[in-house]
């Protein structure tokens, strides 16, 4: 990885739209030598893949909040278990694993209030070796979905 591919990911981040033939010109590279760092950026794992970024608010899904998950137990199936659970709910956007307490932290999304309380009280509060589930609601995005540094 070197400063070229560093300024390719800075523009593929800012607009992931780019044709080879603009990214080129942006990072001041003939078309070739950019399709082949390109290409490698992808097979190495750098780049995962290109999606839109959907406005949440835009689709309807105007309540988001943090959901912290305290286990009860912590044994590799339940944990398994667990995350294997987390991925079959699409209104978890995210979750991840944290050393100390509490052991998760996930962001959920709904339409409203009313369809948080039943993804909590169906959903989450059953999942395997919960012990204990807070809740809080985002109040504002300052800083969200940035690129991450060069």
């Amino acid at each position: 990885m070197d400063d070229m591919d560093r300024q390719i990911l800075s523009e593929l981040q800012a607009d992931g739209r780019l044709t080879v033939t603009e990214l080129a010109a942006r990072v001041g590279l003939s078309l070739s030598p950019c399709h082949r760092r390109l290409r490698e950026l992808e097979r190495g794992g750098a780049i995962r893949g290109y999606r839109a970024v959907v406005d949440a608010a835009a689709v309807g899904l105007t309540f988001d909040a943090l959901v912290f998950v305290t286990m009860r137990q912590e044994d590799r199936a339940t944990i398994s278990a667990f995350e294997q659970a987390l991925t079959d709910l699409p209104q978890v956007v995210q979750a991840q694993r944290l050393f100390g307490d509490p052991d998760y932290l996930l962001r959920v999304v709904t339409a409203d209030l009313a369809a948080f309380q039943r993804l909590y009280d169906e959903n989450l509060a059953t999942l395997p070796g919960v012990q204990r589930l807070s809740s809080t609601l985002v109040m504002k995005h300052v800083v969200h979905e940035r690129p991450l540094p060069a």
